[in-house]
């Protein structure tokens, strides 16, 4: 059987992430890398085992890449999806899909218009208690609302010498905890209680008005304490941590917190559904666990086991019950929906994986909620 042949674009942290999931996909090939110069995608390329190393542009050309991984800045994620779309290949997308509204409806347009498969990263969708919340939900388990509650707390950007990319907007849009971390949160919110939000009110902080950037690539000071003279004092614009308070399609209420500023919160998504007949809890740093509350019975601590959840989060379980699993497999069961359409060579008309029109869907939302912040009031999404 002939394989899939797919290029990576973007060796960052998600870069590599997306290619091991990749590679334990049967009958998928990664077989190009792509960077910024040919001199850094061939010294990757090597590092990471790939064949073949080219620029963004001679990879276009290549007729044997059927599909392309979009992993760079986000400022980037338009004019190469697009460039990728032109090319007829297949494409799956960091989030968010783009920095503009006006960027992404242009890519939903044009991939619907090409028949191409399209999909956008939001892998947190597959923890399997996260696929079983939302079977929960629609098999009437969890009742009608009342409310949701969410966090996602990261302490990556605690020190005012912490320095990214995403801390610059011109690289990472006016947004960035709520555009970052924020759309995974408001993502699985809306996929999991199956509504839909309609208005928010959001505040934004942001903690270091300055930060320290290094004046060279961090890399150069690997063994040494930098000091004062290694660093230049920089403008922050982009919140650390934000409050949103949301209103939802059924009347009902709920808030999402974001910050990456929460010391020992590594890497925190926690959210609670309160309904008429029971309350989940799942927290993203324990993810084989799912709470469920009971009012007039004892409480339960569901642990991920395919024999005991329903077959809609044991289809994304690999492994038998006691035998954890976590963030790298999140991208592997998404992939696996994908390039089995791909395989299949047909665009489903009700696609279980997030699509370009899922992410247009959050970047509404956070532009909405970056109104609000600018505006003070409530913004109708």
């Amino acid at each position: 059987m002939n394989k899939i042949k797919v290029a990576v674009v973007g060796t960052g942290f998600i870069g590599p992430a997306h290619i091991e999931a990749i590679r334990r996909i049967p009958h998928v090939e990664v077989d190009a890398l792509c960077e910024v110069t040919l001199e850094l995608a061939k010294e990757k390329a090597l590092l990471l085992g790939i064949p073949h190393a080219y620029t963004f542009e001679d990879m276009l050309k290549q007729e044997e890449i059927d599909v392309v991984h979009i992993c760079t800045p986000n400022f980037l994620h338009f004019p190469q999806a697009k460039a990728v779309l032109d090319a007829g290949k297949h494409v799956i997308c960091e989030k968010p899909l783009a920095t503009k509204i006006e960027e992404a409806e242009e890519l939903v347009k044009l991939a619907q218009e090409k028949g191409l498969i399209n999909a956008v990263h939001f892998n947190l969708r597959y923890y399997p208690m996260v696929r079983q919340m939302k079977s929960l939900r629609e098999k009437g388990e969890l009742g009608d609302i009342y409310t949701v509650m969410g966090s996602y707390l990261q302490d990556w950007l605690i020190l005012q010498t912490d320095y990214n990319w995403r801390l610059e907007p011109d690289k990472s849009g006016d947004s960035r905890a709520i555009a970052d971390i924020g759309s995974h949160l408001l993502d699985i919110t809306e996929y999991v209680t199956g509504l839909e939000i309609s208005e928010v009110l959001a505040d934004f902080s942001t903690v270091h008005k300055t930060r320290l950037k290094p004046k060279k690539a961090i890399e150069t000071f690997t063994g040494k304490i930098l000091e004062a003279s290694d660093y230049e004092e920089v403008p922050i614009n982009t919140e650390d941590h934000a409050s949103v308070l949301l209103r939802f399609s059924n009347g009902q209420k709920g808030s999402v917190t974001v910050s990456q500023i929460s010391a020992g919160r590594k890497n925190r998504l926690n959210i609670e559904i309160s309904g008429s007949k029971a309350n989940l809890e799942w927290n993203s740093e324990r993810p084989n666990e799912l709470w469920i509350g009971k009012r007039e019975t004892a409480n339960a601590q569901l642990m991920k086991d395919p024999a005991l959840l329903y077959p809609e989060a044991a289809g994304i379980i690999s492994f038998p019950g006691g035998h954890n699993e976590g963030f790298p497999d999140t991208s592997k069961q998404m992939f696996k929906e994908v390039y089995q359409c791909i395989k299949e060579g047909k665009v489903p008309e009700a696609p279980l994986y997030p699509t370009f029109a899922d992410g247009l869907r959050e970047l509404m939302i956070c532009e909405r909620i970056v109104e609000s912040h600018r505006k003070q009031a409530w913004v109708k999404v």
